[in-house]
């Protein structure tokens, strides 16, 4: 079970990515992320931070549940994007997983962003936002 541009992984959720910039890579989550769901796909996306991918968005548009476990995954990702020069963002989340994010203070770590578009603008060099 692999991770390909543009692929998905055949469970419970699916997770889709794809570089949208060239130093930018959105991963969007379908369906829920829990201790059954994350494990390959962690190890895919700690692959890809070594390899130089550490700034990340997280798509919840589709994302329908996510356990404690869950938020670890999360945690771990961005911790491990936050040592190469990266950062995790979160966009597009809906209300029930918002507020959990809120519950734990999970909106203290993590840039919320109502949608993709958003966060990556967050993401462009200060000297081109203007």
């Amino acid at each position: 079970m692999t991770l390909q541009a543009g692929g998905s992984y055949n469970l419970d959720v699916q997770f889709y990515y794809h570089e949208v910039q060239k130093d930018v890579i959105v991963i969007s989550a379908d369906g829920g992320l829990n201790r059954q769901t994350s494990g390959q796909f962690t190890d895919d996306i700690l692959r890809l931070i070594e390899g130089g991918m550490a700034k990340i968005i997280v798509d919840c548009e589709h994302l329908t549940y996510i356990s404690s476990y869950g938020f670890t995954v999360l945690l771990q990702l961005h911790k491990r994007a936050k040592k190469a020069g990266g950062e995790v963002k979160i966009a597009s989340v809906h209300t029930r997983v918002a507020d959990a994010i809120n519950m734990m203070h999970l909106n203290k770590v993590f840039q919320i962003y109502p949608d993709v578009n958003r966060a990556l603008l967050h993401f462009r060099p200060k000297d081109s936002q203007d």
